[in-house]
């Protein structure tokens, strides 16, 4: 067991080692920088008052799995849905030249949130996060083969998505 001083040290050192993957991770999963940032709050708070035993280079895993489960929490609310779900994913207005790469990022992350939560987190976390099946496995507690699947049915539900709406613009 760690003395209050070294718990200090340990803690934080993780929090300027992983505050920003946690944030990250947070935002993508929910498209608001400030409920981004109290999910990465929360997590630490977690870390802080439970003292929970972990093994070295775990930290992160749980860090992410604490604050993936918020994100869930957060999503699933009324609230969320009914305010968050119809509002814009960026506010700010490209400028004239980047108007298309813009539409594109949007479309793709109106895609990406419109999957059920279990393929939104492991397509977040693959390819906006870069994570590996191995490390996605470890964060969210699933076997790898569980991940893999979900990855390759993810990819073929968006394709249908983006396939639909380019047939409707078409």
């Amino acid at each position: 067991m760690m003395s209050d001083e070294e718990f200090s040290q340990w803690f934080d050192a993780l929090y300027t080692r992983y505050a920003t993957d946690v944030i990250r991770v947070s935002y993508f999963y929910l498209g608001d920088r400030g409920k981004a940032e109290d999910v990465c709050h929360d997590a630490f708070v977690s870390l802080f008052v439970n003292r929970p035993e972990l093994e070295e280079g775990g930290e992160k895993a749980w860090l992410l799995k604490v604050a993936l489960n918020r994100c869930r929490d957060i999503w699933r609310s009324a609230w969320m849905r009914r305010v968050i779900s119809g509002s814009p994913a960026f506010e700010m207005i490209p400028g004239p030249d980047t108007v298309g790469q813009h539409m594109e990022k949007v479309e793709i992350m109106e895609a990406v949130n419109s999957l059920a939560p279990d393929f939104r987190e492991v397509m977040i976390l693959y390819y906006y996060q870069g994570y590996g099946i191995s490390e996605i496995a470890q964060i969210t507690g699933m076997p790898e083969g569980t991940v893999s699947s979900r990855l390759s049915r993810g990819r073929k539900r968006l394709e249908a998505i983006l396939g639909d709406k380019g047939g409707e613009k078409a």
